[in-house]
């Protein structure tokens, strides 16, 4: 059956590319993971927060390095691209920034990330959505970026609005955590050259207690 559009992105455009290192405002930078980075994996998701909002654990560095290893293929399977988010330095670990479910037709993608307890309150989670958002839509050739959050993270619907994600309304008992149904805030990003779209300071929503 024949399209009567052309996909956003052409298959192979990515893959061919390479996963770029992405340079974040104020310092800092996301890279390709590394299979050095396996420990500091461990380490975030012995974090109880990290726990909760991606409900999931590494038990141990050999499995930590086995993620690391799916992380780094799904670029060549232009299904994902996973980042490290790290200093200057390149090598300590701040965090964890994912651009997933791409689709090349619609041009979309979900992002998805965390931030090491050592690294909190230093806005590194937004600077680091800032980035991968800007080489998405500026020079990659996404349309649109997606971002949810439980409503019960009002830390998390602080960063998509710092990262300029609208808030798009509620998804009810969207997404299942290790203490049951949550209701899902989205928020996105879209690409229209010449026009900035700035974020609410919050929503209804996203009012509650929690963290990254």
């Amino acid at each position: 059956m024949p399209l009567l559009a052309a996909p956003t992105i052409t298959a192979g455009t990515l893959a061919a590319l390479g996963q770029p290192v992405l340079p974040m405002d104020g310092g800092g930078m996301l890279r390709p993971w590394r299979e050095a980075d396996a420990a500091s994996v461990v380490e975030a998701y012995a974090d109880p927060h990290i726990q909760r909002w991606h409900v999931r654990r590494a038990d141990s560095v050999a499995e930590a390095r086995e993620w690391i290893t799916l992380w780094r293929r799904t670029w060549q399977s232009e299904t994902a691209g996973h980042w490290a988010v790290t200093a200057d330095d390149g090598k300590t670990v701040l965090g964890r920034l994912a651009l997933k479910a791409w689709d090349f037709f619609d041009g979309g993608a979900e992002v998805a990330y965390w931030t090491m307890p050592s690294a909190r309150g230093a806005g590194v989670a937004a600077r680091a959505v800032r980035a991968a958002a800007r080489w998405a839509l500026d020079e990659a050739g996404f349309q649109r970026l997606e971002l949810e959050h439980s409503t019960a993270n009002p830390a998390s619907c602080r960063v998509a609005a710092k990262a300029g994600f609208e808030g798009e309304g509620l998804r009810r008992q969207a997404a299942r955590h290790a203490d049951g149904w949550h209701d899902m805030h989205r928020h996105a990003k879209v690409r229209q050259p010449g026009r900035e779209h700035p974020s609410p300071a919050g929503s209804p929503e996203c009012e509650g207690k929690g963290g990254l």
